[in-house]
């Protein structure tokens, strides 16, 4: 619903550049569903049931296993986009007057991919992939990078590309992480405490 709604809005804007020559600014909007506040609380939120829930059912649970799963996806699509926004130092839009072509402008300049939305996508995606075929409702978790995405627009600091690329990164660590048949690496680092998990323990 959220990407139709965006969908719709977009006839509205206006094509800026960038490099797939959409980006343009978003009129400023920090109040609401699009307040920081609530997009920290979905990042936050997101790590605390990685790691909490990953914890606590250990990994040789479904579940556990596939938290696991989650947290390499966003460790590693996080150092990758981290190194991402120091390689390209793009300007954000807040701070661009509206010029979607600022690249390489030096330190301070992270706009380039949206790592928040890199951090919401590689934490569903291989909970989606994992229960896909015993509920389908789950694809309904891809609404929370969507939200995301819209909401870090909203409040100009991301331009459109910087949301694909960080949606794309995300979802491709957390495919790529699902895809190990293996311990998850992380877990496999681990004291074996954490693979028994908290649940066990008591």
């Amino acid at each position: 619903m959220l990407l139709f709604l965006w969908l719709v809005h977009a006839p509205a804007c206006f094509a800026g550049g960038g490099p797939f020559g959409i980006d343009h600014e978003w009129s400023y909007d920090n109040s609401g569903i699009w307040a920081r506040p609530k997009q920290e609380a979905l990042e936050y939120g997101v790590l605390a049931f990685e790691v909490g829930g990953a914890v606590w059912e250990g990994g040789d649970t479904r579940f556990g296993r596939t938290l696991w799963q989650s947290i390499d996806a966003s460790s590693a699509s996080a150092l990758v986009a981290l190194a991402l926004k120091y390689a390209t130092s793009r300007v954000r839009p807040i701070d661009s007057g509206g010029d979607p072509n600022l690249w390489f402008k030096g330190h301070g300049n992270e706009s380039f991919p949206s790592g928040e939305v890199t951090l919401v996508s590689s934490g569903v995606t291989p909970i989606v992939l994992e229960y896909r075929h015993d509920d389908p409702w789950v694809y309904a978790l891809e609404a929370l990078p969507v939200y995301d995405g819209i909401a870090r627009m909203k409040v100009q600091a991301h331009w459109q590309s910087d949301v694909i690329a960080g949606f794309a990164l995300g979802t491709g660590a957390g495919w790529l992480m699902h895809s190990n048949p293996n311990t998850p690496y992380i877990l496999s680092v681990l004291p074996h405490g954490f693979y028994i998990g908290l649940k066990k323990s008591f």
